[in-house]
């Protein structure tokens, strides 16, 4: 595979840097299309036709980001004054500019999971019934693959029990699958699996199947139906849309193949990274694209880190206090794997760790 940025940086800030191939751009110059909120884009109702048929839904809802997609999945299942589980470090907390409060008016009940992924043990201590004093519990959001916890993965047991005993409460269950891709690699069974019993996935195109934006949330037909009105309240209506939703058809049939070199790319950093002095990464934890590790002995911050590798040619971003995440995607190579490998460790053999307290 040609390197696609010979002279320029290694880019693994997200996989959501990735450029559209040639492919994708061909189709997207003859994409036919019509207006959307009319539902007569054909290109955008092919795309969430096969959407829903590979998740094992009944209808699917294009949209321009994830974090749309994830605001009308909540407002589909919930109302004002009701309550969503969640964990605590998930993207619909940190990263979706309290949508969850601002939008659908609801309360956010979270809970620390080790690598992110809840239980049905703890989510159980935390359901709340309606009554005089408290909001009932009626959405549980799982985040699979966990963006801040290093693309972690639910294991298939655990959500089908989160499923089975929230369904039995009348408690909906949505998934934040902004990479359920990559969650489908790691174990090896179709998203149709993982999405099975869960009553709405959103999933994105514009992250690891490297298509240039959108993504789509899939359910029954009602729900997608009143999330349809959702996007046109947030501003979701695109018109002739089948220009992005061409590519994204390319991405969602030809990307997924491509994953497990991500994968084995990030399994790669995480292993070199482990040997260097200063650096804290246990590379059995890395399961898909996402390498998150500790710089604190190093005695650098993440932005003078994150600075210091963009010096060497090198694109990688801080997240917390002391940790630096770099994700792999379809735009990296493994010699460009391998040049971030050194520059980390020239960074690190210059700057003297610190010593452990």
């Amino acid at each position: 595979m040609p390197d696609p940025h010979p002279a320029g940086y290694i880019d693994l800030r997200s996989d959501t840097v990735t450029k559209p191939d040639q492919k994708m751009r061909a189709a997207m110059a003859s994409a036919e299309v019509g207006d959307d909120v009319y539902g007569e884009d054909p290109t955008v109702n092919r795309l969430e036709q096969r959407a829903a048929e590979i998740f094992g839904k009944e209808a699917a809802l294009f949209v321009p980001t994830g974090t749309m997609g994830n605001t009308i999945a909540i407002k589909m299942h919930t109302r004002h004054g009701e309550e969503v589980i969640c964990e605590a470090r998930s993207h619909l907390v940190d990263w979706e500019l309290s949508m969850l409060a601002w939008f659908s008016g609801c309360l956010a009940r979270t809970i620390s999971a080790d690598r992110g992924i809840l239980t049905w043990k703890q989510i159980v201590g935390v359901i709340r019934t309606k009554g005089p004093h408290n909001a009932p519990t009626t959405l549980i959001s799982l985040e699979n693959t966990h963006n801040m916890w290093g693309g972690s993965v639910y294991p298939l047991a655990v959500i089908d029990e989160i499923c089975a005993r929230s369904h039995e409460r009348g408690i909906k269950v949505h998934i934040d699958g902004a990479r359920i891709f990559n969650a489908s690699v790691a174990l090896d069974v179709p998203v149709s699996r993982i999405a099975r019993d869960a009553d709405s996935v959103m999933f994105c195109l514009s992250k690891a199947l490297g298509a240039p934006a959108g993504s789509l949330v899939v359910g029954t037909s009602e729900a997608i139906a009143e999330g349809r009105l959702y996007r046109k309240r947030l501003g979701g209506g695109m018109r002739q849309a089948g220009v992005l939703a061409a590519a994204g058809l390319i991405a969602l049939e030809e990307s997924p193949a491509g994953l497990p070199r991500d994968h084995e790319n990030a399994r790669f950093l995480a292993l070199r990274l482990s040997e260097l002095p200063g650096i804290e990464i246990d590379p059995a934890g890395v399961e898909t694209n996402i390498v998150i590790f500790d710089i604190s002995q190093t005695g650098l911050s993440p932005r003078e880190f994150s600075h210091e590798l963009k010096s060497r040619g090198v694109l990688a971003n801080g997240v917390g206090a002391t940790s630096i995440r770099m994700v792999t995607h379809r735009d990296v190579t493994r010699a460009q794997c391998e040049r971030a490998v050194a520059a980390v460790t020239e960074l690190c053999t210059r700057v003297p760790a610190t010593a452990a307290v």
